[in-house]
């Protein structure tokens, strides 16, 4: 089970909850199921008829006699394609309903848990949860719930039949039916679970190996690490085709049992047909008749056994996507959330202390912050401090574990979650950039803005002139996370997207991070430019430039060591005054 699983209470079946999900297309369901039992009754009817009509036929009668088993067997033979077309339309109309459905649910969802409630799963296998796991869903009802209805139906009507002409093979016929279609494919289910399970698993590594390998695939190149990724890639992809591979062994021993179930029980019917000929309570064109109909009637169950098994999987994959839909909110939020305040804003922290799983480490503990109205205040200290944890706090995607955070003397917690974000913005540590246009990610901060509106804050983050010197200038498309830009040209996109978005609270989480020294300095001194007057918390691992910040407050392992001014903390020794030299060329071989 994911690291995800182990921190939710699942209280739901994971079939039964995909059952609850059709209930808005349950007359669609029902209407599949119906019309799939008349599709096999069409089939058992057409050979049952083809028989009455071989064995009739041979006994000669005039043609009139045969008149009625020729007009069935043609309107069965067309109604038996008419009926599987409209099975298959219908069922496959609420598989992808549902499909789209859950799609939403777990879009939705998602975007209430990024990004601290995601922090257990990797990128791959969150993948591999959005397209596999849910692809696989559609089985419950196409192979699940309307194949299995409908062999009810139809079995039940096939045995009623035989029973009208012999009840002793009627008896026989349901007895193999029951064996085929529910004691087989109960054996395959079972033995189907935990391998369904294991290849769940097993495909999401594979995805999660795969994302991995193709996002750093330069790093692999640079290190010579290709082979062990592709090795990794390789490994996993064999303990998906393993796992698969038991998954059809599975599935074929459940379709040869049951067709040795079947040759078994026609068998034993024909043996029973015979004897009642002998007899005289028989004749010969019923017992053609006999034969055939229960020859016809496991067309209804051949397939149940192979489709247990297959829901096995299906069960998993539903159990992976509870698995999502099911985690525990990283914010709560407000039954009545309190109205949002009017800018300008006085955010407040006092004794803030953090952690992201319930009973896990802090990572903040006893944060005291104050961020008035036009004051800008400097984060910084080592990695793995309690920088950006500081950034989700305040943006409420995390709720802190102690301590108190007002937003003009009211708990932040009292807001919702969405109000705070429209007050609260800013650039985060790894922005990101769509595969559109340049205009399309910008807009992305306020649909509805101006083109004057657009090159102010683009002219304010110092990429209009860059803009005007493309060939199609906002229209140029920027490809996939921008990469028909250089690492500066994508912060001054996202620090355009933070301007044009105008919140009350800008945050910088690590603007200058993965830049060069050169482009690392220029974005900072057109940062402090473009913040001047406005409340601003800039969360650094760069100290160029905060001579210009009201305050530094320097983190380290989630608590304050030291606050002041640049010029004040450069004056005593502390950690400031050490990162700060090695901030610098050389700077650290000065004693």
């Amino acid at each position: 089970m994911t690291a995800l699983a182990s921190t939710s209470v699942r209280r739901r079946r994971p079939l039964m909850w995909l059952l609850a999900a059709a209930g808005p297309v349950r007359g669609r369901l029902v209407l599949a199921a119906v019309l799939g039992a008349a599709t096999t009754a069409a089939g058992i009817g057409l050979l049952g008829a083809s028989g009455f009509l071989i064995a009739r036929a041979a006994e000669h009668p005039g043609v009139t006699a045969l008149t009625i088993a020729v007009v069935m067997v043609r309107a069965l033979g067309v109604s038996r394609g008419v009926f599987r077309y409209l099975e298959r339309l219908t069922a496959h109309d609420v598989a992808f309903r549902v499909l789209g459905d859950v799609r939403v649910r777990i879009y939705r969802r998602l975007a209430r848990l990024a990004p601290a409630g995601l922090r257990p799963l990797r990128s791959g296998d969150l993948l591999s949860r959005l397209v596999s796991d849910v692809d696989s869903t559609q089985d419950l009802f196409v192979r699940g719930v309307v194949p299995v209805a409908a062999a009810a139906l139809a079995g039940g009507g096939a045995v009623a039949a035989c029973a009208f002409l012999l009840a002793p093979a009627a008896g026989m016929l349901a007895v193999g039916l029951l064996v085929a279609g529910a004691l087989l494919p109960a054996l395959s289910a079972a033995r189907a679970r935990a391998a369904g399970r294991r290849t769940a698993r097993a495909r999401g590594a594979v995805s999660a190996r795969v994302v991995d390998a193709l996002a750093g695939a330069a790093e692999l190149h640079a290190f010579g690490a290709q082979d062990r990724a592709l090795a990794a890639v390789a490994e996993a992809d064999a303990e998906l085709t393993a796992q698969s591979r038991r998954g059809a062994l599975v599935q074929a021993a459940g379709a040869a049992l049951a067709s040795l179930a079947a040759g078994l029980t026609v068998w034993a019917v024909l043996l029973l047909g015979v004897a009642a000929v002998e007899d005289g309570t028989l004749g010969r064109v019923p017992l053609a008749v006999l034969a055939l109909t229960a020859l016809a009637a496991f067309e209804a169950t051949s397939a149940l056994p192979a489709a247990a098994a297959q829901l096995a999987e299906t069960r998993a994959g539903a159990a992976r996507i509870l698995d999502v839909l099911d985690a525990p909110d990283p914010v709560a939020e407000p039954p009545s959330p309190a109205p949002p305040p009017e800018p300008p804003l006085t955010v407040r922290m006092r004794g803030v202390r953090a952690r992201y799983t319930p009973g896990g480490p802090l990572v903040l503990d006893g944060l005291d912050l104050d961020l008035t109205p036009g004051k800008r205040v400097a984060l910084v200290g080592p990695s793995g401090a309690g920088k950006s944890t500081v950034a989700a706090l305040l943006l409420r995607f995390l709720d802190p574990a102690g301590g108190t955070i007002t937003l003009n003397g009211t708990d932040l917690t009292a807001f919702a979650s969405d109000q705070v974000r429209r007050l609260i913005g800013g650039c985060p540590q790894d922005p990101h950039i769509f595969d559109a246009t340049v205009r399309d990610n910008l807009k992305l901060a306020r649909p509805q803005a101006s083109d004057a509106e657009l090159a102010d804050a683009a002219a304010r983050a110092r990429l209009l002139p860059w803009i005007e010197s493309l060939p199609d200038g906002w229209d140029t498309h920027v490809g996939a996370r921008g990469a028909r830009m250089s690492g500066g040209e994508r912060r001054r996109l996202a620090l355009a997207r933070a301007l044009l978005a105008d919140p009350a609270l800008m945050i910088l989480d690590e603007p200058t991070a993965h830049l060069d020294r050169p482009t690392a300095a220029a974005l900072t001194a057109d940062l402090l430019r473009a913040t001047q007057g406005r409340t601003t918390l800039l969360i650094t691992h760069d100290l160029t430039g905060l001579e210009e910040i009201d305050e530094i407050v320097v983190l380290d392992a989630g608590h304050v060591v030291q606050r002041g001014t640049h010029a004040e903390l450069l004056a005593r020794p502390g950690l400031y005054r050490t990162l700060w030299r090695c901030s610098a060329p050389d700077a650290c071989a000065v004693p």
